[in-house]
């Protein structure tokens, strides 16, 4: 089996780095039948947009914090366990944002678009499914849309709900809704087009955050599911992502 090991450059991973160089050859990331992210969360979503392009398998092993797109870490068997594991295939999210100076902003996102207001003053937003109007008018600290692999992540942070893996929706989130204030939020397809408004471009500015990307000063943004862009994520068998958010699901409860 021929890896590519990308390591984070936390002392935590780097630790680790030896070790597989050591005892492993790490053939590049196009020559490599699978690629093996070392670090957490974050650093997988950067791994994962970063060689997409090379349409390989992602093991990941968790040398961060919570780990939750992660496997456990651990050296030993590392060939045997790719081996065992089993696939997990997720659509990417779409993110076209225009900002004020209709400059056109394209990026890709696994977990979330979440916009946010980038003043001391709320964000005022319109949002728009299908040319269905689902908010005339939100007044929030902003809104998110999230996929089911990131609906435990930011989405479940802001009270949002927690999606199935193959449940083929999409949640959209208000973040500290002042008006309505009641307002919790839509659970929508994953074939919808979402458009999120800025109603007062000058006076509220917006940015808009695609994983760990980010827009300021947005006039509007579309969001989406692009399914010619898919990542194939590995888990070990007794550490499924579908598990975790059921047991998730379970602690919401």
């Amino acid at each position: 089996m021929k890896i590519h090991f990308s390591i984070d450059n936390t002392i935590k991973a780097k630790k680790t780095k030896k070790i597989f160089i050591k005892n492993y050859k790490n053939f590049s990331p196009e020559k490599s039948d699978v690629i093996v992210v070392v670090g957490g969360d974050g650093f997988m979503l950067q791994v994962l947009k970063k060689y997409q392009k090379y349409k390989k398998p992602f093991y990941g092993m968790n040398r961060g914090s919570f780990g939750f797109l992660m496997n456990k870490y651990e050296f030993k068997n590392i060939v045997k366990r790719i081996s065992n594991s089993r696939t997990v295939s997720i659509s990417a999210l779409e993110m076209r944002a225009i900002t004020k100076n209709n400059t056109i902003k394209k990026c890709i996102s696994i977990n979330e678009v979440s916009l946010l207001r980038q003043s001391r003053q709320t964000a005022s937003l319109k949002i728009i499914n299908n040319n269905k109007v689902i908010i005339k008018k939100l007044v929030s600290d902003g809104v998110l849309i999230s996929t089911p692999a990131g609906s435990t992540a930011y989405n479940l942070s802001a009270n949002g709900p927690i999606l199935s893996l193959n449940s083929k929706k999409l949640a959209i989130t208000p973040i500290s809704p002042f008006r309505p204030r009641r307002w919790k939020g839509k659970i929508v397809s994953s074939r919808s087009i979402i458009n999120i408004y800025n109603l007062n471009i000058k006076k509220r500015p917006i940015s808009v955050v695609a994983d760990n990307v980010e827009v300021r000063n947005i006039k509007r943004v579309r969001v989406s599911i692009n399914n010619s862009i898919k990542f194939k994520l590995l888990y070990d068998k007794n550490n499924s992502l579908n598990k975790k958010i059921k047991a998730e699901k379970l602690k919401k409860k």
